[in-house]
């Protein structure tokens, strides 16, 4: 036994354990969570009208006396299993937007739809992939000795891929407060849809919310660059959402004009600063707006769900933009694991986090994203369905309901988190057979015809 790894030495310790299979239950339960948090407590469910008890559950029965839930970390790098939930859940969250169900009518999939991508200015040319990087037939050298050009081809898989030519005339400024400031652009550019909108039937602006509705989902994703660009899902509806019609002027053209102007007007100044200055932040001038038809002649609304599901699951880590962890001091910048640019990058959003005019960006607690402070998803109310109305079908189906006429008292805390060397490797297992029965599940169906 001591000639064994500490790893196989802790998996023999729990196997051996008489709790063993209850608390193999457990792990099962959390499909395999790799980083569970651990509860100790009670719940008991009473009779509202006799005080009788109808059921009573207490961990001191279950293993080391704890109850394992899940972390629900959506990032693939810290928990696999978790962020597949997290991707089947924002799946259905999207496609119900864009093909009802779950409390939206299917109707919606007939209104004007548009797919979009807006992206982060140039803050400097950077090596790029899939074709001549930087041809130049003069040569040519920046103002630090540096080649203006680059007649390579990078692969996906190349490290310089995304590297600034030069890093000295990179706006590594202007890239950090890009980012603080994504949130709020998309803000005003939401905005100016609807007013654009308006202004195009003649309608005061302030009545367009009497005559339409915008609803959207979006997504944020780090390019090789490391700046981030949005995805997103844009529907006129009724006044009411969903549920109504939208007036006839309502077309796609219109919405895809007004999508169009919008990006390329809308502005935001951040605050003054006497070591930057006041930048003027827009959108990249790379715009690209696909129509979603219901006749399929189009991208295939399965397709796009599942696209914006994928990049939910990916974190700063997965994407090389960042880290997944905040970071407290500047050795942390030192030692994280990224390339020379985010690592530039990091260093920046510190810096600029020290000047008093940009405190309320907050930009040292988001450092490690590079000072993007957006989620990762966002959708207005009325889009779709919600992660809280999704998680309690789940719940539903797995037969966690409230009964009438009862009373539920829960004494609950919390009393840590994660595996032991060994339980982590049981539990990578049993996350791997639970994705591959559904792997197999789902090729099952795909060949009775049933998807």
């Amino acid at each position: 036994m001591r000639q064994l790894p500490e790893t196989d030495r802790d998996a023999i310790r729990l196997a051996q354990d008489p709790q063993f299979p209850r608390w193999l239950e457990q792990v099962t339960a959390t499909g395999g969570c790799a980083h569970p948090i651990h509860l100790s407590g009670s719940t008991t469910t009473l009779d509202s009208t006799t005080g009788e008890i109808l059921h009573h559950y207490d961990t001191r029965t279950e293993p080391g006396e704890r109850l394992l839930v899940r972390c629900r970390n959506r990032r693939a790098t810290i928990c696999p299993a978790c962020s597949r939930l997290h991707a089947g859940d924002t799946y259905h969250l999207v496609r119900t937007g864009l093909l009802g169900g779950k409390n939206v009518p299917a109707t919606v999939r007939h209104r004007p739809r548009l797919f979009v991508t807006l992206t982060a200015p140039s803050f400097g040319p950077v090596h790029r992939t899939g074709e001549l990087c930087r041809p130049r037939r003069d040569g040519g050298q920046c103002e630090h000795g540096r080649p203006l050009g680059c007649g390579v081809v990078h692969t996906p898989e190349d490290p310089t891929a995304g590297q600034p030519l030069c890093a000295d005339c990179y706006d590594y400024t202007g890239h950090i407060l890009w980012h603080a400031h994504a949130s709020k652009l998309w803000d005003r550019f939401a905005i100016d849809v609807r007013r654009r909108l308006a202004s195009s039937v003649g309608l005061v602006q302030s009545h367009f919310r009497h005559h339409a509705r915008l609803s959207f989902a979006r997504v944020a994703e780090y390019q090789k660059r490391a700046a981030v660009h949005v995805h997103a899902i844009i529907r006129l509806d009724g006044p009411d959402g969903p549920d109504t019609e939208p007036p006839t002027w309502a077309t796609t053209d219109h919405l895809t004009d007004a999508v169009r102007a919008a990006a390329g007007r809308v502005l935001v100044h951040t605050p003054y600063s006497p070591a930057v200055g006041e930048l003027t932040l827009a959108w990249g001038a790379q715009l690209d707006i696909r129509t979603l038809h219901a006749d399929g002649d189009g991208p295939d609304d399965d397709a796009v769900a599942a696209y914006v599901a994928k990049y939910v699951t990916k974190g700063a880590s997965d994407t090389g933009a960042g880290t997944d962890h905040p970071l407290t001091t500047r050795h942390d910048i030192d030692t994280a694991p990224v390339t020379t640019h985010v690592r530039t990058l990091i260093r920046t959003c510190w810096r600029l986090g020290g000047l008093p005019e940009y405190g309320p960006l907050r930009l040292r607690a988001w450092a490690h994203t590079l000072g993007y402070r957006g989620h990762i998803l966002t959708k207005s109310r009325a889009y779709s369905t919600t992660y809280t109305a999704l998680r309690a079908e789940r719940a539903h189906h797995l037969g966690h309901t409230n009964t009438p006429d009862t009373i539920t008292e829960r004494r609950w805390r919390y009393v840590g988190s994660g595996h032991t060397p060994g339980a982590a490797l049981i539990a990578a297992g049993i996350a791997d057979d639970l994705a591959n029965n559904r792997e197999s599940a789902r090729a099952a169906t795909t060949d009775r015809g049933w998807a």
